[in-house]
């Protein structure tokens, strides 16, 4: 009768000689399994550290860029009814997702369905796929909305660009930026860190009365109201800021939102 006892098949296997290929395969199968049970391991025990980690650089970031908005704390020491809130928002449309809360969007952004794939004429920021939901931050006062506060990305000239635009309530003026990922050089482009160059932002229109589109990182000091100074030595980065915010504040990017907030009806 064959012997089934699993423990002596595996010292049967153990015997053989390291060069015999049974054994290579099976031990080299064995390994792959036991690396990938304890990567998924690891993947959903850091998961929720992951995230607390990435909740609390965000509330860094935001309090950092509403601390750089001329005025805004004021606006929130003497107001009790401002208040800055997080919503999801589907992006083809400018409303509120239905079906996608702050606590879910992360596992929405897992799901390949929720993307769109940019023609090169659409994708002047360079991202290739544009996510169909974004999670923004709202402050309103009263039944108005006083601020919105939106994450954009963009291809930079050495790797991704991040940051957080905020928007003032006339839906037509930059209030101020903040940069959260770059990896420009030092010295150039890595420049658009500096908090002087940042304020440049705040209170620069990104659309004229007619609705056009003027907004422009300049090559050199900003000629307009419309534009914000260059960085001498940088001239890729600075383009890639001013393709990133036209994208996101357009037609494909925050667009349906800035115009449904124009309208009040968001």
């Amino acid at each position: 009768m064959a012997d089934l006892n699993p423990i002596h098949a595996w010292k049967r296997l153990m015997d053989q000689p390291n060069d015999n290929r049974v054994k290579t395969i099976v031990v080299a199968l064995l390994t792959a399994v036991i690396c990938a049970v304890f990567v998924s391991a690891a993947t959903v025990v850091l998961r929720p550290i992951q995230v607390a980690n990435r909740a609390a650089e965000t509330q860094i970031w935001l309090e950092a860029l509403l601390s750089s908005i001329p005025g805004m704390s004021d606006l929130l020491a003497a107001s009790d009814s401002a208040a800055l809130s997080t919503v999801v928002v589907n992006l083809d449309t400018g409303n509120a997702a239905k079906e996608v809360t702050p606590q879910t969007f992360e596992s929405a952004l897992q799901d390949p369905s929720n993307y769109t794939t940019l023609t090169p004429e659409q994708d002047i920021a360079g991202i290739g796929n544009r996510p169909d939901l974004a999670q923004i931050y709202v402050l309103r006062r009263g039944d108005g909305v006083e601020l919105l506060i939106l994450p954009v990305l963009g291809a930079g000239y050495n790797g991704p660009i991040e940051a957080m635009l905020a928007i003032d309530g006339d839906m037509r003026t930059i209030a101020g930026i903040t940069i959260t990922s770059q990896s420009e050089t030092p010295g150039l482009g890595a420049r658009i860190e500096e908090p002087a160059w940042q304020r440049d932002f705040a209170g620069t229109r990104f659309r004229d009365d007619g609705g056009d589109f003027r907004f422009a990182v300049a090559r050199g000091q900003a000629g307009s109201e419309y534009e914000v100074d260059g960085i001498t030595g940088a001239t890729r980065t600075s383009n890639a800021i001013s393709r990133m915010v036209r994208f996101w504040l357009g037609p494909h990017g925050y667009g349906p939102l800035l115009d449904a907030v124009r309208r009040e009806n968001f």
